[in-house]
């Protein structure tokens, strides 16, 4: 099952592919869509969506896990996290692609075991999952391979619920 994370942002949109067989889990790809301040609003979401297509069609994911939405006091900030996100649903739709949400607190407790872990505690259990050298960078590069491993985990706890 190869599951595509999203850490959406407008600036930056982090994604992450990881391939799920039973209980393993491989990293396929990870890194980030990069958009320039200097651009139009139209144009940096154009981009966004057209890479977001590039990656469904390079990668071929079965699912895909993408943060929810996160308020912080910023309005700005908010309104443009939440039109990337939705060109990135816009692409998934259209690909047909099923999409999961999960809260930040929801991607610590499945990847970490504790829903107030901090970036780098995050990052490290990233690294320890997937076997990698090094830790993911950027931090939405690990963001999302974060958001993957919830997916796969949360996968996993329905389909045993469900067997019950």
């Amino acid at each position: 099952m190869i599951i595509l994370g999203l850490d959406p942002g407008l600036a930056i949109t982090g994604f992450g592919v990881i391939d799920c067989k039973g209980n393993r889990l491989k990293p396929i790809s990870y890194g980030c869509i990069r958009t320039e301040a200097k651009l139009s609003l139209p144009v940096r979401l154009d981009k966004v969506f057209k890479e977001m297509e590039i990656l469904i069609n390079k990668y071929n994911p079965q699912e895909v896990a993408v943060e929810s939405l996160f308020f912080n006091s910023n309005a700005k900030t908010v309104f443009a996290v939440g039109q990337a996100r939705g060109v990135a649903l816009l692409a998934m739709a259209r690909a047909g692609l099923p999409v999961s949400d999960y809260t930040p607190l929801q991607v610590k407790q499945a990847v970490v075991g504790y829903g107030r872990a901090d970036k780098l505690q995050v990052q490290n259990m990233v690294k320890t999952l997937l076997c990698l050298s090094e830790y993911p960078k950027p931090d939405d590069a690990a963001d999302a391979l974060a958001i993957a491993i919830c997916h796969a985990h949360s996968r996993k706890m329905n389909r045993v619920g469900n067997e019950e």
